[in-house]
């Protein structure tokens, strides 16, 4: 897809305010930052903020070159039209700005401190707080910089200090020269939230945030050539720009690109289809943009999906709130959760008329019996042949466990805390030989309903309530999961050229999983971030999400979904959502992890936690049946489906922080899934899996397993999952790219 520029021939645009004008005793003021307003004949002025064009007087930014950097950044980041004029008088000028700061009789120069006397003043406050320097005079210029730069009071600049230092835990009383520019960068994220919060429909665009920087494919290079009112076009300087940011300052830093790329810059593959299901050839599988002209101008050419989709979440009564308490289980919490598994798989086996009503499994018995329980090994290990234990439940046997003999079955596979319903005879009372093992739990049963109707949240405020039909709508989505950043860098790359290529791609649904603040990221690891895990998210992650959204429309929808990885978040499993703002809520939620969501009626159920990957290192399996297939990764993801428990392994892998005393209930899944997904570390895959004994359709559930991978691996680049459903999980079309 090409973006198109807009062509209007009466746009303008005009200087609204240039903020932290200084005056100085030449009579030539400078600013730092400007604001600006477009207009055209049509519509409304629209205002932005480019902290890039700094340090220029009003002269000077009306030069050729000012003039051109600053429509090349309207261009890049909004798509602006190509035909742009200048207003001949700005509505606020720089004076103007420079008389209202001093409105009350001061005159230019009278009561600016000089620049050593504003220096004595920083030195006092920071000697009054208890702060001593290393190098005092270096510090105290640059300390005077940034009280010019960012209009600051002596004591303003002390108390942003103290809560530098108090957030960075910094050792000691003494001001280093070293510790002056990650300060810098604290003064400059104060000022951008002292700037959102005066204006809340303006945006804040760094370098770092300009995430629509020329198609990366150059597919529209030629055509974003700026043209003068009269329509000659202005020779460009044509360089391969990519979506990736260059460097830590940004393409615009300089006005030149870096010559320093980092290696996920230079990767050679991108957007490369891996694997790919085409069920529905005949379907359209990308949904279409409305490209008929509007008769009102527009500011941004935004595309958007044809059809919104409507968002519940199911199981967020379940306590999993922001904040909450959690590692307070006890022993008895944890046995009574597994115990009232073990219980609820005999009641459903019973009730499905295929089984008997279960039975002591520790009594001696030469007939055969019918007995349900949960799988242990006997010992520390990994379960084999002979560790085999299975524990039934209070009811039926107080808990006693007994010895599991699997040696005349052809085929099984099965797992620490697996319950299983066992066919066969105990001629010892110390084990149980089985004849047939169970391990599904029936089709026909249902969990206790995940909520009554009243509890689902709708995720959506602004949506009618879901339509009750039986069937499902199509549905478009993106799905990708954490880390988005590279192991060499914080510079979020991947998650950037993700977000293009949705834009492009128009999904109406994207899932992003985490871990977006990756606890196993070095620089996290180390501590040498200079932002704080929750700014790191903040500014990193939500804010490229949030101007995603905006870009998309009203109809764009984008789920959240924390890790236990993520090191701004709570450490436990089952995870309450993350805190989102209210102001973001009706296009960015945050479901809990895990959970069951309807997007257009279809089931999807979400788990961050690598369970495929727990699973995979403590299964044990045989497959003696002649002709059978082998396929792991779906054995393993068909586990899940078969216990309806997001997490069947019990004990834990080592390092996962599972806490029955939050809501065991909310690890349940009730009732099987459209679509299943499970960001694991093992290989990226989509599989439909059927579940059922019977051969007939009415017998068979399916379910679509997905398992996006890591976009992204190490230095470089991994994948993600673009998903097309059409009502049924047998009816998909599926693409797993490479980023």
């Amino acid at each position: 897809m090409v973006r198109r520029p807009l062509h209007h021939t009466h746009s303008v645009v005009r200087i609204v305010q240039a903020s932290s004008y200084l005056p100085r005793p030449t009579g030539i003021g400078r600013v730092q930052t400007y604001k600006f307003e477009y207009s055209n004949t049509n519509q409304q002025g629209i205002k932005f903020f480019f902290p890039e064009i700094s340090g220029l007087n009003e002269q000077e930014l009306k030069s050729a070159s000012s003039k051109k950097r600053l429509i090349s950044l309207l261009t890049v980041t909004w798509n602006f039209p190509l035909s742009v004029r200048w207003s001949r008088k700005p509505r606020l000028s720089p004076a103007d700005w420079m008389s209202i700061n001093h409105q009350q009789g001061q005159s230019l120069n009278k009561g600016l401190l000089s620049s050593s006397a504003m220096e004595e003043e920083i030195g006092e406050e920071f000697k009054r707080s208890g702060f001593t320097f290393d190098e005092e005079e270096e510090i105290l210029k640059k300390c005077v910089t940034f009280c010019v730069n960012y209009n600051l009071k002596p004591s303003d600049i002390v108390s942003s200090w103290e809560v530098y230092y108090l957030n960075r835990l910094l050792d000691g009383s003494v001001v280093e020269l070293e510790q002056l520019d990650g300060f810098l960068q604290h003064l400059q994220n104060e000022q951008k939230e002292t700037v959102i919060k005066g204006e809340p429909d303006l945006h804040v665009y760094s370098s770092k945030d300009v995430d629509v920087i020329l198609n990366d494919e150059n597919e529209d290079l030629n055509e974003d050539i700026l043209k003068t009112p009269n329509g000659k076009s202005q020779s460009l300087h044509k360089e391969r720009l990519d979506l990736t940011p260059y460097t830590n300052e940004g393409l615009f830093s300089s006005g030149k690109p870096s010559k320093h790329e980092t290696p996920f810059g230079q990767r050679t593959e991108k957007f490369v289809v891996r694997f790919n299901i085409n069920n529905m050839p005949d379907m359209v599988t990308a949904v279409k943009v409305d490209n008929s002209e509007n008769d009102e101008d527009t500011i941004i050419k935004k595309v958007r999906p044809l059809q919104g989709c409507s968002l519940t979440v199911h199981g967020s009564g379940f306590g999993l709130e922001p904040n909450c308490r959690f590692m307070y289980d006890k022993d008895e919490d944890r046995f009574n959760a597994l115990d009232n598994r073990i219980m609820r798989h005999a009641k459903a086996l019973a009730a499905s008329g295929l089984y008997e009503e279960a039975v002591d499994p520790t009594v001696a018995s030469q007939k055969s019996i019918f007995a349900v329980g949960m799988i242990y090994c006997d010992g520390e290990g990994h379960l084999n042949d002979k560790s085999i234990l299975l524990q039934s439940s209070i009811a039926h046997s107080g808990g006693q466990r007994v010895r599991l003999e699997l040696q005349n079955l052809s085929q099984f596979s099965i797992f620490p805390g697996q319950v299983v319903g066992i066919e066969g005879h105990n001629p010892s009372g110390h084990c149980l030989i089985a004849s047939k093992l169970v391990d599904s739990f029936p089709l026909s049963a249902t969990i206790d309903p995940i909520l009554p109707p009243a509890k689902k949240i709708a995720l959506n405020h602004d949506i009618q309530p879901i339509n009750q039909s039986s069937t499902p709508s199509e549905l478009s989505m993106i799905i990708a999961s954490g880390p988005y950043t590279t192991t060499d860098n914080l510079l979020f790359e991947p998650l950037t050229e993700l977000l293009a290529y949705a834009k492009r791609k128009v999904p109406q649904l994207l899932i992003l999983l985490g871990p977006f603040v990756d606890s196993e990221h070095s620089d996290i690891k180390r501590g040498t971030v200079e932002m704080s895990f929750e700014e790191i998210f903040k500014f990193e992650v939500l804010r490229r999400v949030q101007d995603y959204a905006e870009h998309m429309g009203p109809d764009a929808r984008v789920l959240l979904m924390p890790s236990t990885r993520d090191a701004n978040h709570d450490f436990a499993f089952p995870q309450p959502a993350f805190d989102i703002p209210s102001d973001l809520k009706l296009q960015i939620s945050s479901p809990p992890n895990p959970c069951i969501l309807e997007a257009n009626q279809a089931k999807i159920a979400c788990c961050t936690m690598d369970i495929l990957r727990h699973l995979s290192g403590e299964e044990l399996s045989r497959n003696l049946t002649k002709g059978g297939t082998n396929d792991r990764l779906s054995t393993l993801a068909s586990h899940i489906l078969r216990q309806r428990s997001f997490y069947p392994l019990y004990p834990p892998a080592e390092g996962v922080p599972l806490d029955f005393s939050l809501a065991p209930q909310a690890l349940d899944i009730s009732v099987i899934p459209d679509i299943l997904i499970l960001p694991s570390d093992m290989k990226h895959f989509v599989k439909v899996i059927s579940l059922g004994e019977g051969g007939s359709e009415e017998e068979q559930a399916r379910c679509v397993c997905v398992n996006p991978g890591r976009l992204a691996k190490g230095e470089g680049g991994g994948t993600f999952v673009e998903l097309n459903y059409f009502g049924r999980p047998d009816q998909i079309n599926a693409m797993v790219v490479s980023i």
